[in-house]
Order: structure tokens, then C-alpha cells, then sequence
């Protein structure tokens, strides 16, 4: 009898293969940057057909804090 005619070998195998390939799915950092922003975009554009004054809101908030971030900065600067 050989490992292949044993049918639990071949689950275990076909486990671990799975189990492998998850953990592969999960540390390669590219893939996972690339589902997220694909997420993103989906959220984004649902909140653009369900809401979109929110969208407007948050846009404006981002650029407020970024623009306050940057004055900070340059405020520090300055003061040197």
C-alpha cells in the first residue's frame, strides 16, 4: 500500500494544501493592499448613491485636517 491509496493522506494533504495557501493569501501584503482599497472603493461608491452630503462632508474634513496639519508644520518651521 502506498501513501496515495491511503484516502486519509490525501485529506491531509488536501487540507494542508488549503491551509498553505490561505496563510500565502494572507502574508502577501500586495494582495491585501489591493482588497482593501477595492473595498474602499466599493464603500465609497455605495455612500455616493446613498448619501452623498455625507461624501461631501468627509471629503471636507479630510482636507480641513490635512490643511491644519500642514499649517502646523509650517508654523513650527517658522518659528526656527
Amino acid at each position: 500500500m502506498t501513501g496515495t491509496d491511503n484516502p486519509n493522506a490525501e485529506q491531509a494533504r488536501r487540507e494542508l494544501v488549503e491551509t498553505l495557501n490561505a496563510i500565502e493569501d494572507k502574508l502577501n501584503v500586495p494582495k491585501q493592499v489591493g482588497k482593501a482599497t477595492d473595498r474602499a472603493k466599493a464603500k465609497i461608491a455605495e455612500l455616493r448613491e446613498e448619501n452623498p452630503q455625507a461624501l461631501v462632508g468627509g471629503a471636507a474634513a479630510v482636507a480641513l485636517a490635512v490643511g491644519a496639519g500642514v499649517w502646523a508644520v509650517a508654523r513650527s518651521v517658522l518659528k526656527r
